[in-house]
């Protein structure tokens, strides 16, 4: 990233403040936030005061403004999108617009801008999805991989990751709160899990990517995972209140028992990286023969990768992880 220049789109949200964190006393000589809330970008602007940062107020849905943005940019890290699964549930296709389209645009601008590597951002919902944006993000994915193919002079690729712990709209937030208010922590089911992956491990996945990707590749970091009970338990015996009551509300509206990374079919082709699963770009041409008359000898007999079968954490290992997220070093201090 020496005198290099980074846009992060989407950029006022929670992955965007990790990376600024992570750069902004580095060596790298501008980094630019396109988002379309001037109010958090105000609020960023008054808590970072740094001059690395330029902001630019833009929508994906409006490529003028992202084009603005890419003038003379190097990399650019894809984070926007509309994520609130019942709010694209009842406004499809405004997930569509955003998730999808917007997602084109995006990568049609920084081709036109000669920027050199893109990184997306995707979601486990866009594995095997039963809601809307699940669907908008699976399509997103097939955006991807079918620039990634096509074009030669850019790196674009993509991540994937679950449960990010702590972020915007997570449960660790609202469990908080209703700790701090004696409220019953509220979890739909106590069997439902979930990964557990921090914002810096999430920043990790972007850069593993960006140093080791191809064009069309999807990363998937390997991460352990709690049940919600366990999750809801440990942290309220972290924060001294460990007989505090737990209500199950029932599962809501296009919400899954558990986060599927990898289904069954990207299992059979994914590399395993120790730490990553890299997921290589399907390179069929546009020749159809090849998928409907030549076929592969391989049979898909790989499971599927979901936090029902990747490592479960022990109630002490979960109070462990949560005793290091700055969130709850807060709440510790309050105390």
């Amino acid at each position: 990233m020496k005198n290099k220049s980074l846009l992060i789109i989407g950029g006022t949200g929670s992955f965007g403040n990790a990376v600024l964190k992570r750069f902004l006393d580095t060596d790298i000589k501008e980094i630019r936030i396109l988002s379309r809330d001037e109010k958090k970008q105000d609020d960023m602007r008054k808590e970072y005061r740094n001059q690395k940062i330029k902001f630019f107020l833009g929508d994906v849905r409006d490529s003028s403004s992202i084009i603005d943005s890419m003038k003379g940019v190097d990399y650019v890290f894809h984070a926007a999108a509309l994520k609130q699964v019942p709010s694209c549930e009842f406004f499809p296709m405004q997930a569509v617009k955003t998730n999808i389209i917007g997602t084109d645009n995006v990568l049609n601008c920084a081709i036109k801008a000669g920027v050199e590597k893109v990184i997306v951002l995707s979601t486990d919902k866009a594995v095997y999805p039963i809601n809307a944006m699940g669907v908008s993000k699976a399509m997103m994915e097939k955006v991807v991989v079918a620039k990634g193919r096509n074009e030669l002079d850019i790196m674009i690729a993509c991540t994937r990751y679950g449960n990010v712990m702590a972020s915007r709209g997570s449960v660790i937030p609202l469990f908080l709160e209703q700790l701090r208010n004696n409220q019953p922590i509220t979890i739909t089911d106590p069997k439902m899990t979930r990964f557990m992956m921090s914002l810096d491990q999430a920043v990790d996945l972007v850069l593993y990517a960006f140093e080791n990707g191809k064009s069309g590749d999807i990363f998937v970091q390997k991460s352990p995972a709690s049940t919600v009970h366990e999750l809801a338990k440990s942290l309220a015996k972290i924060m001294g209140k460990p007989n505090h009551e737990i209500k199950v509300i029932g599962t809501r509206h296009g919400e899954k028992l558990y986060e599927t990374l990898l289904t069954k079919e990207e299992m059979v082709k994914a590399f395993d990286l120790e730490n990553y699963y890299r997921i290589p770009s399907d390179n069929r041409d546009l020749n159809y023969d090849k998928f409907f008359e030549d076929g592969e000898e391989i049979l898909t007999q790989a499971g599927e990768y979901h936090s029902h079968n990747t490592y479960r954490l022990s109630e002490d290992e979960i109070s462990d992880l949560l005793l290091t997220l700055p969130e709850i070093k807060e709440e510790l201090k309050r105390q």
